[in-house]
């Protein structure tokens, strides 16, 4: 029998937020819904969004968008997987901007938001991953994939714990999208760059399949849950 490598990992912080947010009954959507003092804000079948009170990196907002999976890294993860980084990048947008502007705003039930909120750019938001070996030592989850998510500045980081928010760490989803995009695009149109309005940036599934010159498809299996709804 076949064991899968992503299963929930006992003791690991990461997975029991997820499972804790799947207990919750009702829509994907969790509005502002605590469950043993964790504000989850959305959960669905690939992510679970929560909001860090504990140790936030911002007075304003920060939250974490955690894969259900226990996927290890940003290494593990194919071109395949791109419209999953895609939908973490929206659904970030979409909770900052509720959070940031009114703590009852109505979010849409679906994590797939519309061209016009894809592409904006909202300067203010920051998004991304810290990469392995380092961590954000109020938050040393190194193991559980996650992005972190917040508005600018970052005005609770200390000295120490900043080092895992600057380039020596931190891989910016926007550049991390962009760069597997680079690697399997054959027209060479990078995205995720500031003041750059590419066309691939308005479809999430642009280089998500791969294949040989003979039409031979080379591409690896998404980490993704299926929408049974689509």
């Amino acid at each position: 029998m076949d064991v899968n490598p992503y299963a929930p990992r006992t003791g690991c912080t990461l997975c029991g937020v997820v499972a804790k947010a799947l207990e919750i009954p009702g829509n994907t959507l969790c509005s502002s819904i605590t469950s043993n003092k964790i504000e989850i804000l959305w959960r669905d079948d690939n992510f679970t969004a929560y909001r860090e009170h504990a140790n936030p990196v911002s007075t304003k907002a920060h939250i974490i968008i955690a894969f259900n999976l226990h996927v290890p890294s940003i290494y593990n993860l194919s071109s395949s997987d791109l419209p999953l980084l895609v939908n973490i990048r929206n659904l970030a947008h979409r909770l900052l901007s509720s959070l940031n502007t009114s703590s009852t705003a109505t979010l849409p039930s679906h994590p797939t938001f519309p061209s016009s909120t894809l592409n904006s750019k909202t300067t203010q938001f920051r998004i991304g991953f810290i990469t392995s070996p380092f961590k954000d030592n109020k938050i040393p989850v190194t193991d559980h994939l996650h992005a972190h998510a917040y508005i600018e500045p970052a005005d609770l980081l200390g000295w120490w714990r900043g080092i895992a928010y600057t380039s020596v760490a931190w891989y910016g989803i926007d550049d991390l999208i962009a760069e597997i995009r680079e690697s399997v695009s054959n027209n060479r149109v990078k995205s995720g760059y500031e003041n750059r309005r590419a066309p691939i940036d308005q479809v999430p599934e642009a280089g998500s399949r791969t294949g040989t010159p003979h039409g031979v498809e080379t591409t690896r299996p998404t980490l993704g849950q299926v929408d049974v709804e689509s």
